[in-house]
């Protein structure tokens, strides 16, 4: 469940907020002023704040900057204050967004899902390519010229690292630990075997070989 903090001294509109965010779907907390949401930040895993302005104790502002010393959690300011001069400040210290009130609730539900989808780590993509060889991270599935090939577990790993990162040259040391895991008990000659026999079903120009260095794909 996406977690959202609501930052508002006013408690109509707090729990205005808090009732719309939970009908669709979002798990809510609320905090009374700015000292109370600098405190549910640093206590709790929340993925946006909504950031009241003008408040008590501390403003926004100020609520803000706290925030940024300690997290980059998304925040997007809901205030009265609609000057030029108050949006560029709010933008200064990183807020995600900015929405004036009044306010439509629709309008702040967009908002969030556009923040929310611009937070979101970019998959990686299914289907990767190189010279005749595909790999289908989804189906695990490696083909060359369009025909299946026979690989085991550690192949199809070892093949999808090197078409994640053409053009990088992988160090024996650095496929042990990474690929057998830093707890394999073997010399880098499995690392050897592995490729060579990568070779055999993908072609012995698939991987190569910088010599002194390790084994890396691309030109």
């Amino acid at each position: 469940m996406t977690n959202i903090l609501i930052v508002e001294d006013e408690a109509k509109i707090r729990e205005i907020l808090k009732e719309f965010l939970t009908d669709y779907g979002y798990g809510v907390i609320t905090a009374a002023d700015g000292v109370e949401g600098v405190a549910k930040v640093k206590q709790g895993n929340f993925d946006l704040v909504l950031l009241d302005i003008m408040m008590p104790k501390i403003d926004g502002f100020a609520t803000l900057e706290l925030i940024r010393q300690v997290s980059d959690v998304p925040v997007i300011i809901l205030t009265a204050l609609e000057t030029e001069e108050n949006q560029i400040k709010g933008f200064d210290l990183k807020a995600d967004d900015y929405i004036t009130k009044p306010f439509s609730m629709n309008l702040v539900i967009r908002r969030i899902e556009a923040v929310l989808r611009r937070k979101l780590p970019e998959s990686p993509p299914a289907i990767l390519t190189y010279k005749n060889v595909m790999l289908d991270t989804k189906a695990c599935v490696v083909k060359l010229s369009g025909h299946t090939v026979p690989v085991t577990y550690m192949e199809f790993e070892l093949i999808k690292l090197f078409l994640e990162n053409k053009d990088r040259v992988f160090t024996r040391d650095y496929l042990l630990n990474n690929i057998w895991g830093y707890d394999y008990i073997g010399d880098e000659r499995v690392v050897n075997n592995h490729i060579m026999r990568i070779r055999k079903k993908l072609g012995e120009d698939f991987i190569g070989t910088v010599r002194g260095m390790g084994y890396k794909i691309g030109e």
